[in-house]
C-alpha cells in the first residue's frame, strides 16, 4: 500500500541530527535516555547550591568539577552531533549553534547558563519523545490487530497455525474473542464483530453467512466458519500495516521550508552574533568588549531554532496519528498539506456514494399480471446469468428454481435474455430488446436501471433495480459544504437518469454520467484545469476502474473497507470504513494540522525576534535567553500534540 521510501518516523525528518538515539521502535521515553539526564541534574543542582561558596573560598576548579560533568552528560549528544555534521560538511545547524553558545558561555565563566541550555534542550527532547510516543501509539492500534494464529480446519480437525501458512480456499474457524486472521467469505455462522481497529468505528457490526469478513476484525459473539479468499500477504490488515509503517516518510512542503530556513538562518545568526560582539566596541565610544560579547552570546542562545525543528515534523506526525485514530490512513505528511487546500471534491457513484449492492426496488406490472408472478418468471429467466442485475432478481425471489423448467436459454449481449420457462417464451431485458422482438409496450423511458419482461409476446411490465445510497452520503455532502468546499461533483459510468436522480437526492453541484474509465480521467483533467493552481482537487473512489483517476487527482482517496486493491494501492488517503463522511473528517484533521504547524512557526519567530531585539539592547540576560528558547520549544511541542485529540 505504501508508495514511499522507507524512512524516518517523521519526527526528525528535517535532516537534523539532534544527537539523541531516538529509538523510533519505542513508544516514548526510555530509561537509557533518562539516566544521564538525572545524573546531570544532580551535578547541576550541587553546582548551583555550592558553586558560589566554592568560588569565594578559592576553589574555582571544584566549581568546574560540578558543572563540567553536568554539561557533558546533558550535552554530549549535541556536541558529538555538531562534530559529526561538521565532518560531513553540514556546519550550520542547531547543534553547532548550541555548541558555540555554550562553549562561549564557559569562556566568559557563565557555567550555570551553559549547562542550562543543554539541560533544558534535553528535557525538551524528552517531551518530544513522549509526544511522538503518543502519536505512534495511536497509529499502532492498527499494528495491534495483526492476527497471531489461525484455526485451520483440515479433515474435520482444527489446527492452530500461522496465518501466513493458510492458502486461498482453506477453511478457518474463528471463535468468540478471537481475531479474524485472513480475509474471507463466511460460509457458516453469524456474529457481532468489533471493527474499530480497522475502521475507527466503535459500534459492532453483524456479519452473516455470505458476507466478507476482513482480517483484523475481532469476533465478539458466535463461531464463524470462513473460507479464505486472499493469502495473508494480500489481506486488508497486511496492506494496512505496510501503509502505516511508511506513513510518515513523505515530507510536507512546510517541513521542507524549515529545512531550507535552518540552512540560511543559522549562518546569519552566527555572523550577526560576531558583528554584535566585534563592531560596537570598535564604533561606540566607551563600549565594553566583554559586555557586547555577552550580548552576542545571548543572541546565539535565543536564536537556536530547536522549537521549529522539533515541533513542525511532530505536528505532521501527530496529524497522521490523529487521522489513524479516526480510521483514516494518510500516506504521508505531504498529503495532509494537499488535503487542507482542497476546494473541489469529486466522488465516484457506485460503491462510494451508493452501497454498490443493487436490489429490486419496484415491480410495475402491466396487462393484468401480478408482481409475484412477474418476479418468479424473471428469476427463472435469469437463472443462468452471472450479471449483478440477475443476482438481485434471484435474491428478491428468494426461492429455489427448478432448472428443468428452463430451456433454450439465450443471452443477447447488451440487451437481455430470451428463454423458455415452463414452455412459455420469456423475454427479459432492456427497451432495445423489446423493440427488436416487436413487443408492444407503453413504457419506454424509465428513470434508473430496469428489466422489461414479456411472456409469449405480451408485455407484462418492468422491474426497477436500485442501488441504495449509503446512510451517511447526504450528511457527507452537507459536511463538505459547511467546510467551505466550493464544488462537490460526481463522475459515474451509470446512465444519465440514475446519475441525475442521485445528484438531486444529495444536492451535488454537478455530475457527469455514462463515463468509461478513460472518460473519467479526461473529466478529472478538465476539473483540475478549472480549479486553478491553489485550489486542490480530491477524488474519492473504490473500484479498480477508479485507480487511474485516483492517481491523477491532487489527492486520491480510496474506500478501504471493501474497496479494490488497485484503488487502495494508488490512493494517497485510505478510509478504513466505507463511509463518505470520513472525507470531511480527513479535511478537518489536515486543516487543524496545518493551522497548528503555522501557529508554531509564528510563535517561535515572534518570541525569538523579540528576545533577539532585547538581547542586542542589553535588556535580556542569558537566563532569560535560555528560558525563551526552551519555553518556545515546549510550547510548540505541546501545541503540536493537540492534533491528536
Amino acid at each position: 500500500m505504501s508508495q514511499s521510501n522507507s524512512g524516518h518516523s517523521g519526527c526528525h525528518s528535517c535532516h537534523h541530527d539532534h544527537g539523541h538515539d531516538h529509538t523510533h521502535g519505542s513508544d516514548g521515553i526510555t530509561i537509557r535516555q533518562v539516566t544521564p539526564l538525572i545524573i546531570s541534574i544532580i551535578f547541576y543542582s550541587l553546582g548551583l547550591i555550592f558553586g558560589d561558596d566554592l568560588r569565594k573560598a578559592g576553589y574555582e576548579a571544584a566549581e568546574y568539577l560540578l558543572f563540567v560533568p553536568a554539561y557533558l552528560l546533558s550535552g554530549w549528544s549535541v556536541l558529538t552531533s555538531a562534530g559529526r555534521n561538521i565532518l560531513k560538511g553540514r556546519v550550520f545547524d542547531e547543534n553547532f549553534l548550541m555548541t558555540v553558545a555554550t562553549l562561549s558561555a564557559f569562556a566568559i565563566r557563565k557555567l550555570p547558563e551553559a549547562v542550562a541550555v543543554m539541560l533544558f534542550f534535553q528535557i525538551g527532547e524528552l517531551f518530544q519523545e513522549y509526544a511522538v510516543g503518543r502519536s505512534r501509539r495511536s497509529i499502532k492500534t492498527a499494528l495491534e490487530v495483526r492476527p497471531d494464529y489461525a484455526n485451520l480446519q483440515v479433515n474435520g480437525e482444527v489446527k492452530k497455525v500461522s496465518p501466513t501458512s493458510v492458502q486461498v480456499g482453506d477453511i478457518v474457524i474463528v471463535k468468540p474473542g478471537e481475531k479474524i486472521p485472513l480475509d474471507g467469505e463466511i460460509v457458516q455462522g453469524n456474529a457481532q464483530v468489533d471493527t474499530s481497529a480497522l475502521t475507527g468505528e466503535f459500534l459492532p457490526r453483524t456479519l452473516e453467512a455470505g458476507e466478507i469478513a476482513l482480517a483484523g476484525m475481532i469476533n465478539q459473539t458466535g463461531v464463524l466458519t470462513i473460507r479464505v479468499t486472499k493469502p495473508f500477504a494480500e489481506s486488508s490488515i497486511s496492506k494496512i500495516l505496510h501503509l502505516v509503517e511508511n506513513a510518515s516518510s513523505k515530507k510536507a512542503q512546510t517541513e521542507k521550508f524549515i529545512t531550507r530556513f535552518a540552512r540560511y538562518y543559522t549562518p546569519i545568526v552566527v555572523v550577526g552574533s560576531l558583528l554584535v560582539a566585534l563592531l560596537p566596541p570598535l564604533i561606540i565610544p566607551g563600549a565594553i568588549a566583554s559586555e557586547w560579547a555577552y550580548r552576542a552570546l545571548i543572541l546565539l542562545v535565543i536564536s537556536c531554532p530547536c522549537g521549529l525543528v522539533i515541533s513542525i515534523p511532530l505536528g505532521y506526525f501527530g496529524g497522521v496519528g490523529g487521522a489513524a485514530n479516526r480510521g483514516i490512513l494518510v500516506k504521508g505528511a505531504t498529503f495532509l498539506d494537499t488535503l487542507a487546500s482542497v476546494k473541489t471534491v469529486v466522488f465516484d457513484k457506485t460503491g462510494t456514494l451508493t452501497k454498490g449492492k443493487i436490489k429490486v426496488g419496484k415491480i410495475i406490472p402491466s396487462n393484468g399480471f401480478q408482481p409475484e408472478e412477474m418476479l418468479q418468471l424473471a428469476a427463472a429467466a435469469e437463472l443462468h446469468s452471472n450479471h449483478p442485475v440477475a443476482e438481485s432478481i434471484r435474491q428478491a425471489h428468494g426461492h429455489n428454481i427448478d432448472a428443468s423448467e428452463v430451456e433454450d436459454y439465450e443471452e443477447i449481449a447488451g440487451q437481455g435474455i430470451r428463454v423458455k420457462v415452463r414452455k412459455r417464451q420469456v423475454v427479459a431485458g432492456n427497451d432495445r430488446l423489446l423493440h427488436q422482438e416487436n413487443i408492444q409496450h407503453d413504457t419506454c423511458l424509465v428513470e434508473g436501471t430496469v428489466v422489461h419482461l414479456a411472456v409469449d409476446g405480451q408485455y407484462t411490465g418492468y422491474i426497477l433495480i436500485e442501488d441504495e445510497l449509503r446512510e451517511d452520503a447526504a450528511s457527507a455532502i452537507q459536511s463538505l459544504k459547511q467546510l467551505g468546499i466550493e464544488r462537490v461533483m460526481m463522475l459515474t459510468g451509470d446512465n444519465q437518469a440514475v446519475a441525475a436522480k442521485v445528484a438531486q437526492q444529495l444536492s451535488l453541484d454537478s455530475y457527469e454520467a455514462d463515463l468509461l474509465p478513460e472518460d473519467k480521467v479526461n473529466a478529472i483533467e478538465r476539473i483540475l484545469c478549472q480549479a486553478g493552481k491553489n485550489n486542490r482537487v480530491a477524488f474519492v473512489g473504490d473500484g479498480i476502474n477508479d485507480a487511474p483517476v485516483i492517481a491523477r487527482a491532487d489527492v486520491g482517496i480510496a474506500m478501504g473497507g471493501l474497496g479494490s486493491d488497485a484503488a487502495i494501492e494508488t490512493a494517497d488517503v485510505v478510509l478504513m470504513t466505507d463511509a463518505p463522511s470520513k472525507v470531511a473528517e480527513a479535511i478537518k484533521v489536515a486543516r487543524k494540522t496545518q493551522k497548528i504547524v503555522w501557529q508554531n512557526i509564528a510563535l517561535a519567530l515572534v518570541i525569538k525576534g523579540l528576545f533577539i531585539f532585547l538581547g542586542i539592547l542589553g535588556v535580556a540576560t542569558l537566563w532569560e535567553a535560555v528560558f525563551a528558547d526552551v519555553g518556545v520549544a515546549l510550547l510548540a511541542i505541546f501545541n503540536a500534540t493537540r492534533v491528536l485529540k
